[in-house]
């Protein structure tokens, strides 16, 4: 991967670290929050546009990684996406455990004040209204998660497929190089039989034709020279 792609993973990474650290801080605010409802509502708003910047950038995360020449830099980015993921749905559980302990915090306020004479019927109704829908934008945000995780379970699921047919590759390969290495020694020992062969039918060779002049010799030696 060239040099220059790496900042964009950088600044991703980056970014993802930032709407994390809002988040706790935003969810902390919640858990503190002493009302009214509608104050415990924009705070609600704010937490569900920094999710959704939060999944967005895992998301632009997890392509980058996809994207990757390297299968160990690949792995590595798509670990990290993981533990973003994990740690997004601890944010959310984390979210929702907030919203519960304000929403009764200040439901025993409301009637603290209604015991002291307040305006009973109308908080009442407030209140209901709020819950439901601060309740309905929280079911929404776990919607929208858990499309996201069954996307990404989906995923994992291809990729462990052409991983299991990419072994079976290497395997099939492997017993072809096993096959083409005994023809290879098989070639190599019938090469070194030939010459040794060839060397003994030189040697045969070279010995009938010394008895050949030999003879040859002998014959000419008792035709012309007989008396030798």
């Amino acid at each position: 991967m060239a040099a220059a792609a790496c900042v964009p993973v950088r600044v991703c990474h980056q970014e993802i670290v930032k709407f994390d650290l809002e988040i706790k801080a935003a969810v902390q605010d919640i858990r503190d929050c002493p009302g009214p409802l509608s104050a415990l509502a924009e705070l609600n708003a704010a937490v569900k546009e920094k999710f959704r910047h939060l999944r967005g950038r895992i998301q632009e995360l997890e392509q980058m990684a996809k994207e990757q020449d390297k299968e160990s830099e690949k792995q590595a980015l798509l670990r990290e996406v993981e533990n973003h993921k994990k740690q997004m749905l601890s944010n959310q559980a984390a979210w929702r455990k907030a919203n519960l302990a304000c929403k009764i915090a200040i439901d025993n306020s409301e009637k603290d004040q209604l015991l002291q004479g307040g305006d009973s019927l109308r908080q009442r109704k407030t209140t209901k209204e709020s819950l439901a829908e601060s309740a309905s934008n929280i079911t929404e945000s776990l919607m929208g998660i858990s499309r996201m995780m069954s996307q990404q379970v989906q995923q994992s699921e291809e990729t462990v497929q052409t991983l299991a047919n990419s072994s079976r590759t290497i395997l099939e390969a492997n017993e072809e190089f096993k096959s083409m290495s005994g023809t290879i020694q098989l070639g190599r020992k019938l090469i070194t039989k030939y010459n040794r062969r060839e060397l003994t039918d030189k040697l045969l060779i070279f010995l009938a034709l010394a008895l050949f002049l030999a003879t040859v010799l002998y014959i000419l030696k008792k035709r012309l020279f007989p008396f030798l």
